[in-house]
């Protein structure tokens, strides 16, 4: 017996050592499966910030790791905000026991690999702001225990999946801001749990579901910026768990419930703008206590506000706009009294209603806190409250289209951060508050359609960032302020038509070279128009009718190269019509030169040739011109006698022989001077006194301009003498195929910038060929202005060649977004506004190379450096040595502009697109991926070549990554100390995304440059404008 005891009792030792030993293997393996999975996950990543994963701690202490306690296995992997990037390894799905994978603001790309099928314990998954690409991996679904999916701002494609439903347990689900489209999966009405829903900012069509109404849990329903459409669920609306609800931007239609706000005491925001609901606002949404934003603008909502509202005390952002609310009675402002309750209020919109009655003193007892009040469009009446500059934050002041009467107050003036102050199509006597020039950081100033007497105040002329002014409409009297014509921050618009202005027009009218419209029309302005309005280069609307301005018309009005309409009627002109209107204005649609005392022939070329692109009407002196204006034929001097042709003919055949002989005598010359020189290489004597001779004679063959006849020709001697000897004092910068001078012509009273060419460097005669061509025949005030050119020999008989441009004072680009060691000690600094009109420059000199042509022109080496500024920091595209013109050919899938032959690699490393860098077809996108990467350089202030991106990782994914949310992250420091930052985030967005489509690396996929232009050009307008965009 006691044999057999022992012999069991031996068993079960062995029994149980073999289990210890396989089960101490097995920890010891899966242990180990976990290190070396997190060293592959590391693998992938590229520049790793962090250096504590290495063999000389255990990994459980590694940095964003945590491992349970007991067997040692990762159970957290959490690399947030740590600036990796590269691709997540396959070899994450080793790690099984992990229950959170938090991997949010970050750089990754790549798919999401199938392997994290394998992880089935996970609970907790978020690649938030990354770029992953393709699916959602169908196999996700397999973890019945997971709680939160958080794949949000990434690149992910195709349709959300409806197998998500399977997740029974699943509390949060993120997909804004991503590519996925089809319909809204039914299904995941199941999820019963889900307590939070975000799928804004997508492609998704069709309804919202009904099975939605069932999710009695949900708490956060996001679905804005979609293609949304039908009726929205009322029992959705009835969710009484519901905190955050946004279906903004749709096509959805409906009406609230009549009991809404009754049952949602934790109701936070409620986002419907911008769809088709319609009905009443209900009075008991003013039980929703805790109504932080309420934002029902642009849908169909009619009937009165609530009195009520100010209940609604933690209320930040209130915005009706753009419904017929109200029905014009003397009580329809009424509850805006009671919104003095709400302390907390920054935005109130309510333009574009259908209010009435007096403007209610209560109003400027509103939250100190306001900064955006509007009020336009609608039958206000009264004046303006008193102490209203009590509400001292407002940086947006619109009270336009009403009826609002008296005097503007001049506490007005005390609103100092107004932005944009709009008071235009009312009833407002007196005059214009001379104060008003106090409000320094005004942008927008609209006072037109009311009665406002007296003289425009030179007070106006204070304004440094004012972009647009409209005072027309009006009673204003005596002349315009020469010093509102210096006001060079103007390029939107300068208006004052309809007054009783008088004088003549200032000839500081030229320093508004970058205004966009101008309209002096109808008043009583006289003289002759000044020489320097052809200055305006920017100038696309010119109104000059219904004044009494005389003379003939300047022949600087041929200098406005970008205008569009010309209206010179009702004046008192005379003297021809100039030919020049019919062939310098390359872009007008119409111009009007009716109803004054024009004589003479019409031009019958360029405009001239289609009689609805112009109107003579109320000349009567006029004759001539195309066959539909029916006027007489012009009378022609009586024909020569016998004699006088047999003089004439004897004086052109004189002058003919003489001209011929002059022409060979000039090629005699030029040869034997070559000769001469080959010929006495040691008779330095001689050969000095052969350039004597050249020095003082009218060296025809040493001045040629390559450029043509039109332009002056400009001898070596002349631009020896201008740079002083090509010293090296007048340097100004040297690139690959030349250097830079500058240099003073006419006794000093022109400054210029001579580019000579260094004929040694291989490839610079082709570039200068290049420039010379490209230059020829375009002109735009956004392109560079060249003066002339020279191409001939030096004092030394060795060839030369050199461009004379237009000197630009303040340098290039380059040198403000990146100065050099000899700059810093003068720090300078380009602004937000100031780089965005930059920006739009070249994108306007870009425009018109590429579709204002005879044939479009590609730059091909779009770079900070080929961007010259001027005085007033206006940008002009520089540098076309490596321009060509295009033979094109359309594709027809794209209808994009391409060269069926290829190219060699031209341009700058960093700035080339990869077709490009490839020997690609050269196309117009070759230019718009240059400006992509510019643009972006511009608001990050990093260079493309910095040493931060290697391999696949560069400029454009970093900014791509960082949209939308994240632009602060990654914006030049010095653009965040002048403005406010809600302002600056939506503009800086805007603006990153248009550079990112620009320089996305598939040509289809890039935008054009007149969209990118017009789309810059509203980023610029979000960024001046009052209008508050939604989040």
């Amino acid at each position: 017996m006691s044999f057999k005891l022992q012999t069991l009792y031996a068993f079960l030792c062995c029994t149980l050592f073999f289990q210890n030993y396989v089960a101490s293997n097995l920890v010891s393996s899966t242990i180990d499966t976990d290190q070396q999975a997190l060293l592959a996950v590391k693998l992938q990543i590229e520049n790793d910030p962090f250096n504590s994963w290495n063999n000389s701690l255990h990994f459980c202490s590694w940095h964003g790791v945590r491992c349970n306690t007991n067997d040692q296995r990762v159970i957290v992997l959490n690399l947030s905000s740590l600036g990796l990037q590269g691709t997540l390894s396959p070899y994450i799905g080793n790690l099984t026991s992990l229950e959170e994978l938090i991997l949010d603001n970050n750089f990754f790309r790549g798919t999401i690999p199938q392997e994290i099928c394998q992880l089935f314990r996970l609970q907790h998954i978020s690649l938030y702001n990354n770029s992953f690409q393709g699916e959602i991996p169908r196999n996700l679904t397999y973890y019945s225990d997971i709680r939160i999916i958080n794949f949000e701002r990434n690149n992910l494609e195709g349709e959300i999946p409806a197998e998500l439903s399977s997740l029974s347990n699943l509390l949060e689900l993120h997909l804004s801001v991503n590519h996925f489209k089809g319909t809204i999966p039914s299904s995941l009405g199941n999820l019963s749990a889900l307590r939070v829903l975000s799928l804004s900012d997508n492609i998704l069509e069709g309804s919202i579901p009904e099975e939605f109404g069932k999710l009695s849990y949900l708490e956060f329903l996001k679905l804005s910026s979609n293609k949304l459409s039908g009726a929205v669920p009322m029992q959705l609306l009835n969710i009484s768990s519901i905190q955050y609800l946004n279906l903004a931007s749709n096509r959805l239609y409906g009406s609230f419930p009549s009991d809404f706000g009754l049952n949602h005491p934790k109701l936070h925001t409620v986002a419907i703008a911008e769809n088709q609901f319609f009905g009443t606002i209900p009075e008991s949404i003013t039980n929703a206590s805790g109504l932080v934003i309420l934002d029902i603008g642009t849908n169909a909502l009619t009937g009165s506000v609530p009195v009520n509202m100010g209940t609604l005390k933690r209320l930040q952002r209130l915005d009706f706009s753009n419904n017929p609310l109200g029905s014009n009675d003397s009580n329809g402002l009424n509850f805006l009294t009671s919104l003095t309750n709400c302390t907390s209020l920054r935005i109130l919109h309510l333009n574009g209603n259908n209010h009435g009655g007096d403007l209610l003193n209560s109003i400027a007892n509103l939250s100190i806190k306001l900064t955006s009040l509007r009020l336009d469009n609608n039958h206000i009446y009264g004046s303006i409250p008193e102490n209203l500059d009590n509400l001292l934050n407002l940086d947006n002041l619109a009270m336009s289209q009403n009826m609002l009467t008296g005097r503007i107050p001049e506490f007005i003036c005390n609103l100092t951060k107004l932005e944009g102050l709009y008071l235009s199509r009312n009833k407002f006597i007196g005059e214009i508050p001379t104060c008003i020039g106090n409000i320094t950081f005004l942008s927008i100033l609209e006072m037109q359609g009311n009665m406002l007497e007296g003289s425009i105040p030179i007070s106006l002329s204070k304004y440094r960032m004012l972009q647009g002014l409209d005072l027309s409409h009006n009673r204003l009297t005596g002349a315009i302020p020469k010093e509102l014509m210096g006001l060079s921050s103007l390029t939107i618009s300068l208006t004052l038509a309809h007054n009783l202005l008088s004088g003549p027009l200032p000839i500081e009218v030229g320093k508004l070279m970058n205004l966009g419209s101008l309209d002096v029309s109808n008043n009583r302005l006289s003289g002759e128009l000044p020489l320097t309005l052809g200055g305006l280069e920017g100038l696309e609307f010119l109104s000059l009718q219904g004044n009494l301005f005389e003379g003939q018309i300047t022949q600087s009005l041929g200098e406005l190269i970008s205008i569009q309409l010309l209206d010179l009627s009702r004046n008192n002109f005379s003297g021809n019509i100039p030919v020049r209107l019919s062939s310098s204005l390359r872009f007008i649609q119409y111009l009007n030169l009716s109803f004054n005392m024009f004589e003479g022939e019409v031009p019958n070329e360029g405009l001239f040739m289609n009689s609805s692109a112009f109107s003579i009407i109320g000349n009567e002196n006029l004759c001539g011109g195309i066959k539909s204006l029916q006027l007489p034929e012009c009378l022609r001097e009586e024909t020569s006698t016998p004699s006088e042709k047999s003089k004439i003919a004897f004086y052109a055949v004189l002058i003919l022989i003489s001209i011929v002989f002059l022409i060979l005598l000039l090629i005699w010359l030029f040869f034997a001077r070559k000769r001469l020189i080959s010929l006495l290489p040691m008779r330095t004597h001689v050969y000095h006194w052969w350039i004597r001779i050249s020095r003082t004679s009218s060296t025809v063959v040493s001045s040629d301009s390559p450029l043509g006849d039109q332009y002056p020709k400009l001898s070596y001697a002349e631009l020896h003498q201008a740079t002083n000897g090509f010293s090296p004092s007048n340097l100004v910068g040297m690139g690959r195929y030349s250097s830079v001078y500058k240099g003073i012509l006419n006794s000093g009273e022109q400054t210029v910038a001579v580019k000579v060419v260094n004929l040694q460097q291989r490839g610079s005669r082709k570039s200068f060929i290049a420039e010379c061509e490209a230059l020829r025949n375009i002109r735009h005030r956004n392109l560079i202005k060249i003066i002339t050119s020279c191409s001939g020999t030096d004092f030394k008989g060795n060839e030369f060649k050199a461009l004379v441009y237009k000197f630009m004072p303040n340098g290039n680009l380059e040198s403000w977004l990146h100065p050099s060691s000899s700059t810093l000690l003068q720090p300078r600094n380009l602004n937000l506004i100031q780089r965005l009109n930059i920006a739009i420059d070249v994108a306007t000199a870009l425009e018109y190379l590429h579709h204002c042509c005879e044939l479009p022109v590609i730059h091909r080496d779009i770079k900070p450096s080929n961007i010259l500024l001027d005085d007033q920091l206006c940008a002009h595209l520089g540098d076309f040595g490596s321009a060509r013109s295009l033979l094109l050919a359309i594709d027809k899938s794209t209808h994009i502009r391409i060269r069926t032959t290829t190219i060699g690699v031209v341009g700058t490393v960093g700035y080339v697109a990869l077709e490009c860098a490839m020997g690609g077809p050269a196309s117009t996108l070759v230019d718009v991926y240059s400006f992509g990467i510019l643009l972006l350089e511009m608001f990050t202030g990093k260079k493309p070549t910095d040493s931060m991106f290697k391999d696949d990782f560069c400029l454009h994914y970093y900014v791509k990554i960082a949209l939308p949310d994240q632009v602060l992250r990654i914006a030049d420091p010095k653009l965040l100390s002048d403005c406010s930052s809600h302002r600056i985030v939506k503009c800086l967005a805007s603006i990153f995304r248009i550079g990112v489509t620009c320089s996305d690396h598939l040509p289809r996929a890039r935008m054009e440059i007149a969209d990118a232009l017009m789309e810059l050009q509203a980023a610029r307008h979000l960024f001046l404008s009052i209008n508050d965009r939604r989040e």
